[in-house]
């Protein structure tokens, strides 16, 4: 799997990163359950989906806070 960089997560707008993110969620999910079932090739897939992730929920709250840091001033 390709890893996604942060940079390029920054270049995207907040909903773009919330659909990205309900997509890797999903994904997840789903080598979740090949997984249980014995079907998964490469365990080392569910790690990296996992921290993709992480990777885009950190950057879609930095968008927000600094939504919100706007809102304010």
């Amino acid at each position: 799997m390709k890893r996604t960089k942060p940079s390029e997560l920054r270049e995207k707008s907040a909903d773009e990163l919330s659909k990205l993110a309900h997509e890797k969620a999903e994904n997840l999910f789903n080598l979740k359950v090949r997984r249980a079932a014995g079907t998964l090739e490469s365990s080392a897939d569910i790690k990296s989906t996992r921290r993709d992730l992480a990777r885009v929920k950190s950057v879609l709250g930095e968008k927000q806070r600094a939504q919100k840091a706007q809102a304010k001033a």
